[in-house]
C-alpha cells in the first residue's frame, strides 16, 4: 500500500447470494436447522432436568416411603351371590345370581398362565424384579405430567392392586355418604395418596409372594361395568373359564384393564374404539400386549403371529343377575333374599346385614324343589290366567314339607318384575308375592274362608268335646252373646246372620264332625258360642296364623268363617302342623349357606312347637279325612293320584270372590287357590276360564300338586284318635 493513503477496509461478504432476497428458501432452511437445534438443546436441558427431579424424587420417596405404614388389610372382595333350587336327582341348579360386583374369585390355577405373563408384559414387565414400586415407572410418569401437562401412569401392579383393595373397602361401607367420601379419598390424584399406595404396596410384597399378588390382582381389578376379576371377565366376554382362555383372548381381556371405557368390548359402537372396526382401540392395545410378550420371550414368534392375526371376536354372555332371571321361581327367590336381609341368622343388625349382602360371595341352597315347583307352574298355567277383564284375578300355589317346615314350592299367575316401568306395561306384571306376608313380599293377604274353621275344631277338641257333639246350628238373625274373655262377652245382636251354602241341609244340629265334612257355617257359629272366642284366636296362633299385615287376628264371631287376611304360606304351614300330629314348624326357604371360600353358615332355621296334643290333632285329621271321602274336598282327593291318606279343608269368601283347597298328606301340605288380588272382582262360580269353571280351579290346581308329592314322598297312616274324641 502506497505511504500516506488509509487502508480502506475489505467488504464484509455478503451472507446472501447476489440478487438473492433475505427471504428465500436458502435462508428459510438455514434459519429452520438453527430453530431446530435451539430446540434439540432445549428438550436436552429439559431431560436433564427432569432426570435431575427424578432422581431428586426418588431420593425423598424412598425416605418417605420407608417412614409410612405398610400394614394392609385385605378383607373379603365383592363376588357375586348364588341362589340355588334343588333339581329331581337332588343336585343344586342355578335360580339366580346377584351381585353389586359381578366376580367369582379363583385360584391360581384355575388362571391361563397366558393371562399371567399378559398382565406382567402389558402392566409391569419388571413385575418379578421390584420390591412392590416400579419407583422409575412411577416417577417419570409423575415428572411427565408435572413438565408436559401429558397424564402418565407407571404404577407396578402391586401398586394398583393396593388401589383396588382400599377401593374394595369403601365398597363395603353400608352407608352411601361415608362409601362415597372414602372412595374420593382412596382414588384421588395427590402424592400423599401416592405415597401411601407405594409404602402399601412394599408391605404387602413384604407379606405376600409375587404368584399370590398377581393372582389377587387378577381377581380384584375391573374388566369394564361391573365385570371384576378374570373369572367373571372369561365368562362375560367369552363365555368361557379364566382357565381356558387362548392367547389372543387373555391379552384382550388384560387389554381392558388399562382403560375399560375405551378398550370394552360389549359396546363395539363406543366412537372411541373407531368406525371402521368396533374393537380397534382394544386389538391396539392387544396387539402391544402381544408384542410386549414376545420381547420378554412369554411366547413365540410364531404363536405371536397367530395371536396377531386372530380377530376379537367377543361372545357377551349376560349373566343371570337378580330375582327375574329365575322365571317362574321369581316370588319364592325374591323371599329368599327377603329372608337373606331381614333374619338375624345372616348378621346381628341391619347395617351388617347389608353389608354382608353387598359384599356377596355367598352360594345359598333353597328349599324349592323343583319336581313340586315345575308341577305348580304348569298347572297355574293351565288353571288361571294372568289377567281376564274385569277382574284383578290371583293364582297361588305353596306346598311345605310336613315336620320340617321347608317350602317346597311356591308360585303365582304373574309374571315378575321389581321395576315400575315394566310393571306399567301390563297387568300380568307385579312385584308382589301373593303367597307371603307385606313385611315378605308386598302383599297383605286373602280371606281365607272355612279353611280357618279348623281351629275352631282344634278349640272346640281342647275343651273336651268330641267330634261327635253337636252344636245349635240352625240360621238365625240373632245369635246373641260370645264369650271373650280378652275383650268381654260380645253381642251381635241382629248385625250377625251367617248363612250356609245353598248345598247344605237345613237342620237345627248339626255334629261338629258333620259341620267339618260339609263346611257347615251355621254349625261352626253355634260351636264357636259354646267356646271363647279369645281362646279361639290363641289356638290359631299356636298354629303359627297371623295376619299377613302384621295387625293382630281377629277375633269376632264372622273370623270363625275365615274373615282374616292370611298369606297362603302361613295357613299352609298351620296344615302341616295339623298333619304333623299338631307340632307346626315354621316355614324356612334356606336349607345352607356356603360363605366365600366354602366355609359352612348358619342358616336360618325352623322353630317347631307343639301347637295342640297330639290326641286333638289325631282327632282332626280324622274329620279332616272325611272331608276329602265324603265332603267338600272329594273332587281333589279323588283326582290325585297315586292316592295316600289326605287331610283337606276348602274355602270360599263371601260372592265367592276367592276360592281355597288346602290339605297335606303326612309329607306335604299344599295351598291351593284363586283369589280377587285387589278385593273386587267375580263371582267364580258365574266365570269360566279356558280350563273351566273358576271357582274348580283348586281343585284342578291341588291334585296336580299333590299326585307329584304323593309320588315322589309317598305318605302314611295319620294316626287314630282316641274312642272319646270321635264318639
Amino acid at each position: 500500500m502506497p505511504p500516506g493513503r488509509r487502508a480502506i477496509p475489505a467488504r464484509r461478504p455478503s451472507r446472501f447470494p447476489r440478487n438473492q432476497k433475505r427471504l428465500g428458501a436458502p435462508m428459510t432452511q438455514e434459519l429452520s436447522g438453527r430453530k431446530t437445534a435451539r430446540r434439540s438443546r432445549r428438550r436436552s436441558r429439559v431431560l436433564i432436568a427432569l432426570g435431575i427431579v427424578i432422581a431428586l424424587l426418588a431420593t425423598a420417596v424412598v425416605v418417605v416411603v420407608v417412614s409410612l405404614p405398610d400394614d394392609l388389610t385385605i378383607g373379603r372382595l365383592s363376588q357375586k351371590s348364588n341362589i340355588y333350587a334343588t333339581a329331581g336327582d337332588g343336585t343344586p341348579t342355578l335360580l339366580a345370581s346377584f351381585y353389586d360386583q359381578n366376580r367369582v374369585e379363583v385360584s391360581s390355577d384355575a388362571i391361563s398362565q397366558y393371562v399371567k405373563d399378559a398382565a406382567t408384559s402389558g402392566e409391569d414387565p419388571g413385575f418379578y424384579d421390584h420390591g412392590g414400586i416400579n419407583i422409575m415407572g412411577t416417577l417419570t410418569g409423575a415428572a411427565t405430567t408435572l413438565f408436559t401437562g401429558e397424564v402418565r401412569g407407571g404404577s407396578s401392579i402391586t401398586q394398583q392392586y393396593v388401589k383396588n383393595v382400599l377401593v374394595q373397602e369403601c365398597e363395603a361401607l353400608s352407608d352411601d355418604d361415608e362409601r362415597m367420601s372414602c372412595y374420593d379419598t382412596a382414588t384421588e390424584t395427590s402424592p400423599d395418596r401416592k405415597l401411601k399406595e407405594m409404602s402399601l404396596a412394599v408391605g404387602l410384597e413384604k407379606k405376600y409372594s409375587k404368584d399370590d399378588i398377581l393372582r389377587q390382582y387378577l381377581n380384584i381389578t375391573g374388566f369394564g361395568g361391573s365385570v371384576y376379576g378374570i373369572e367373571a371377565a372369561a365368562n362375560y366376554y367369552y363365555n368361557t373359564t379364566a382357565a381356558a382362555l387362548t392367547l389372543p383372548q387373555a391379552a384382550s381381556l388384560v387389554a381392558i384393564v388399562n382403560n375399560p371405557v375405551k378398550f370394552q368390548l360389549d359396546v363395539p359402537e363406543n366412537p372411541e374404539n373407531g368406525a371402521a372396526n368396533g374393537y380397534a382401540a382394544n386389538k391396539d392395545r392387544r396387539d402391544y400386549i402381544l408384542d410386549e410378550m414376545l420381547r420378554l420371550k412369554k411366547i413365540s414368534a410364531a404363536d405371536h403371529e397367530a395371536a396377531i392375526a386372530a380377530p376379537i371376536e367377543p361372545t357377551i354372555t349376560e349373566p343371570s343377575t337378580g330375582c327375574q332371571t329365575a322365571g317362574g321361581s321369581a316370588f319364592f327367590c325374591d323371599l329368599v333374599l327377603q329372608t337373606l336381609r331381614n333374619d338375624p341368622a345372616f348378621g346381628a343388625d341391619a347395617d351388617t346385614r347389608l353389608a354382608n349382602f353387598r359384599l356377596g360371595g355367598y352360594n345359598v341352597y333353597t328349599t324349592l324343589d323343583l319336581d313340586l315347583q315345575t308341577a305348580a307352574l304348569d298347572t297355574l298355567a293351565e288353571n288361571v290366567p294372568t289377567t281376564y277383564d274385569d277382574w284383578d284375578v290371583g293364582g297361588v300355589v305353596t306346598s311345605v314339607g310336613v315336620g320340617s317346615g321347608r317350602v317346597l314350592a311356591m308360585a303365582q299367575n304373574k309374571d315378575y318384575s321389581q321395576d315400575p316401568a315394566v310393571q306399567a306395561t301390563g297387568a300380568n306384571y307385579t312385584g308382589i308375592n301373593y303367597n307371603t306376608d307385606l313385611g315378605q313380599g308386598g302383599s297383605n293377604g286373602f280371606q281365607t274362608g272355612s279353611t280357618y274353621k279348623v281351629f275352631t275344631l282344634a278349640e272346640w277338641l281342647n275343651q273336651g268335646n268330641s267330634l261327635g257333639d253337636t252344636a245349635s246350628s240352625w240360621e238365625r238373625s240373632d245369635w246373641g252373646e260370645f264369650e271373650d274373655s280378652c275383650n268381654g262377652p260380645q253381642d251381635y245382636g241382629t248385625d250377625f246372620a251367617p248363612s250356609n251354602d245353598s248345598s247344605s241341609d237345613d237342620d237345627s244340629y248339626y255334629s261338629a264332625l258333620e259341620s267339618t265334612i260339609d263346611s257347615i257355617n251355621t254349625g261352626y257359629i253355634g260351636m264357636a258360642k259354646e267356646l271363647d272366642l279369645c281362646n279361639i284366636r290363641k289356638t290359631a296362633e299356636a298354629f303359627g296364623v297371623h295376619r299377613a299385615d302384621g295387625a293382630a287376628l281377629e277375633q269376632g264371631a264372622s273370623a270363625v268363617l275365615g274373615t282374616n287376611e292370611i298369606a297362603p304360606l302361613t295357613m299352609a304351614a298351620a296344615y302341616a302342623g295339623i298333619a304333623n300330629n299338631g307340632v307346626t314348624c315354621s316355614p324356612i326357604v334356606i336349607d345352607r349357606i356356603t360363605g366365600p371360600g366354602g366355609a359352612e353358615l348358619p342358616a336360618p332355621q325352623s322353630t317347631c312347637a307343639q301347637s295342640v296334643s297330639s290326641e286333638v290333632a289325631a282327632a282332626m285329621t280324622y274329620a279332616m279325612q272325611r272331608v276329602m271321602t265324603r265332603g267338600s274336598g272329594t273332587p281333589s282327593y279323588y283326582d290325585t293320584e297315586p292316592e295316600v291318606p289326605m287331610i283337606g279343608k276348602t274355602g270360599t269368601t263371601d260372592e265367592n270372590k276367592d276360592t281355597w283347597m288346602a290339605g297335606a298328606s303326612t309329607k306335604v301340605a299344599t295351598i291351593a287357590g284363586v283369589v280377587n288380588v285387589s278385593g273386587a272382582g267375580e263371582d267364580q262360580r258365574e266365570t269360566y276360564f279356558e280350563s273351566g269353571q273358576a271357582a274348580k280351579a283348586r281343585h284342578r290346581m291341588w291334585p296336580d300338586m299333590m299326585s307329584v308329592a304323593n309320588a315322589k314322598f309317598g305318605g302314611d297312616e295319620f294316626t287314630e284318635p282316641p274312642r272319646d274324641l270321635v264318639r
